[in-house]
């Protein structure tokens, strides 16, 4: 059904060859824990302090020891895993076989450092504006959103115009 309707909408199950199915059940899941985190503690689970979280345990620095940071250091951790795990276990259990890219593992780290970075400048991640800041209607979110989807367009265009392959 899904595939039909990709179909009417001109072509659009080529970006998604092996279908849909994974990014719906992952979308659920995330909101599904995204809810059940604000429940329980009233704070939008974002995971891009998790860096800070995860060194409060070690460092006795200041900027780690912000109390945010402290009291809620645990869930974090928990949270972060469970990311981690979730995709361990889509991978080898629903969805067996190995993962490969054609991306330059030079490029898939000066990615993920630029990420970094700008989750930093951003003061959140995708996650944090994109799910919890939208869906409560934050100015900051709807920016920040506009933004990543503004600069993602452009990097692509770039990309494209460039000839440049993984």
């Amino acid at each position: 059904m899904v595939t039909s309707i990709l179909a009417q909408l001109g072509g659009l199950e080529a970006l998604f060859p092996r279908g849909i199915g994974q990014y719906a059940v992952g979308g659920l899941l995330v909101a599904t824990g995204i809810g059940v985190i604000y429940v329980a503690t009233a704070i939008s689970p974002g995971n891009s302090t998790f860096l800070e979280t995860t060194l409060s345990y070690v460092s006795d620095q200041s900027q780690f020891q912000q109390r945010q940071f402290v009291e809620s250091r645990d869930w974090r951790v928990v949270f972060a895993v469970s990311i981690v795990a979730g995709a361990a276990l889509w991978g080898l259990v629903l969805d067996p076989g190995p993962f490969l890219t054609e991306v330059q593992p030079w490029r898939l780290f000066l990615g993920g450092i630029l990420v970094g970075i700008g989750t930093r400048v951003g003061k959140g991640c995708t996650a944090g504006h994109g799910v919890c800041g939208l869906g409560s209607g934050s100015r900051t979110s709807i920016l920040n959103v506009a933004v990543f989807v503004g600069v993602a367009i452009a990097t692509a265009a770039v990309v494209a115009a460039l000839g440049v392959t993984p």
